[in-house]
């Protein structure tokens, strides 16, 4: 069987409709979807097994945080790289290449004898995800020409990664508790040599044909831009507003004016100017941000609050919070399907963040003992979620010419790195702000700092006296989750109103939808 040759061209312009995707192209991304999961699963993948860890190589206090953390700053970092390189070399090459060091990084990390040494594997796997996150849907977007079917798998995407990150803990619990730690890294082998071995007879390569000179300044000036921001969003809301954090925001911010100001100088920009001109890229852009913003700043307190406030073990936390997921599967496809029948683009994203906002909204109707509540906010935002960001998806790649549907996807896949980390410094901010408030001032310092320092301090006082401490942190933790998710349902709702203002007219209109339904 022969690939469609009009999979790895452009179908917009093209004088007849393009052509459907079948049996070979449907399971060529099955096999993309198993990367694509534990990609997403390596950012929680280390939740339970960081005391195995621990306990094993002996790390120190700085070293802990690198081996959980490089990972996703050396993929966040070099997204917007590889998405480019990917667009010049070719997508298969470099998905290809990106899965051998990624299962080369996973022996490394299973078997490591030493801080160092884990700290370096994980390093290389996030170089390794950074590949295959932008071009398993470069790949997508040359695979599936027809636009009902094209939505179709990026909804599917869309739930993969939002679900990736749930497993990954649950995974990583359950595989600690029968074997060692190093196991959380081999599972990683058996889909890279899967994709190894049926990624050449199965997916198409695609590049641009007419790529340029690479442009080698930008990619240090892209890490300079992104890694201090992303730093320093990620610690505000553990560390509060430091001033090394707020510098190092500062200094990535300045970087990414000089990383801007070359995108529209150079003669052949990582970054083109006018893929952000297309009609709906750069809307669904901002979007994509706002969407992570909401999905990670509400993550931040429920993984708390099913921990400290409900005395769940982290293995049982993990375990309940598999149970909003179901809903993922379903929310991509749904949306999708609206929008063939000639429901408006705009209108089903606003809808998508409306529900959202709803999620938020049970968020703060939530008291000290109210575990189904929570899951269902949880729930809820996580399907409104997964309706923005396929819909948003879907319109990017579909507005990005098919030579640049790498660095499309990078744009995306850096923007929602952005968003969450931003969503988790602004609403863990409030949170924090609401829970110091509420916290007498006769209570220990450490106990009016965070939940976990109260924790801490109520199992060094006697009886009662531990109770009530305890009683009461829950209760101002609890005040200050109802207070960020306020916050960000009136921020989820403000999205709501500006997607349905600009993307208005970016999806099929109810002529062409009952047209395509007439045709089949």
């Amino acid at each position: 069987m022969t690939m469609n040759p009009t999979s790895t061209t452009d179908p917009a312009g093209a004088g007849s409709a393009p052509a459907r995707a079948g049996r070979r192209e449907w399971t060529a991304l099955g096999v993309l979807m198993l990367p694509l999961l534990l990609v997403s699963m390596d950012v929680s993948v280390l939740y339970f097994a960081t005391p195995a860890i621990s306990a094993d190589l002996r790390p120190s206090g700085t070293q802990q945080l690198w081996i959980f953390d490089v990972y996703g700053f050396v993929l966040a970092g070099l997204l917007l790289t590889m998405g480019s390189l990917g667009d010049r070399v070719g997508r298969r090459r470099l998905l290809l290449t990106g899965a051998a060091a990624f299962g080369a990084a996973s022996l490394l990390a299973a078997y490591a004898n030493s801080a160092g040494t884990l700290i370096a594997a994980r390093a290389v796997l996030g170089i390794g995800g950074a590949t295959l996150m932008p071009s398993t849907m470069g790949l997508l977007r040359t695979m599936f020409t027809d636009p009902a079917q094209r939505a179709k798998a990026i909804g599917m995407w869309s739930g993969v990664m939002t679900g990736g990150i749930a497993l990954g803990s649950v995974m990583s619990g359950i595989l600690v508790e029968h074997f060692w730690w190093g196991s959380v890294f081999l599972v990683n082998l058996p889909a890279m040599a899967l994709l190894l071995l049926l990624g050449p007879v199965l997916l198409p390569e695609s590049k641009d044909p007419a790529p340029g000179r690479f442009d080698w300044p930008s990619v240090p000036l892209s890490l300079a831009a992104v890694l201090p921001v992303v730093y320093g969003l990620k610690e505000i809301p553990s560390e509060g507003w430091n001033p090394g954090y707020v510098v190092s925001i500062t200094v990535g911010l300045l970087f990414a004016a000089l990383f801007v100001r070359r995108q529209r100088t150079g003669t052949s920009p990582l970054i083109p100017p006018a893929l952000l001109r297309r009609r709906g890229f750069t809307p669904s852009l901002v979007l994509t941000l706002v969407c992570a913003f909401g999905m990670m700043g509400s993550a931040i307190f429920t993984t708390q609050y099913l921990q400290s406030v409900l005395g769940k073990s982290p293995l049982q936390a993990a375990l309940w919070s598999l149970l909003p997921s179901v809903l993922i599967g379903v929310a991509g496809p749904v949306s999708a399907h609206l929008v063939q029948r000639g429901v408006p683009r705009g209108h089903v994203v606003a809808c998508g963040f409306a529900v959202s906002a709803a999620g938020y909204a049970l968020l703060a109707l939530v008291g000290t003992d109210s575990l189904w509540l929570v899951l269902a906010a949880a729930g809820v935002l996580a399907c409104g979620a997964v309706m923005v960001l396929s819909q948003l998806t879907d319109l990017a790649m579909s507005a990005a010419p098919a030579e640049r549907a790498g660095t499309a996807s990078s744009l995306l896949e850096t923007g929602t790195e952005f968003g969450g980390a931003l969503g988790m410094a602004v609403l863990g901010s409030i949170g924090t702000a609401v829970y110091r408030h509420a916290m007498p001032a006769t209570a220990p310092a450490e106990a009016r700092e965070t939940l976990g320092g109260a924790l801490a301090g109520a199992a060094r006082l006697p009886g009662r006296s531990g109770e009530a401490l305890l009683a009461t942190a829950r209760e101002a933790f609890t005040s200050g989750m109802r207070g960020a998710a306020l916050a960000g349902a009136v921020i989820l709702v403000l999205a709501a109103v500006g997607a349905a203002a600009t993307l208005r007219g970016t999806g099929p209109g109810r002529k062409q939808a009952t047209e395509k339904r007439r045709t089949g």
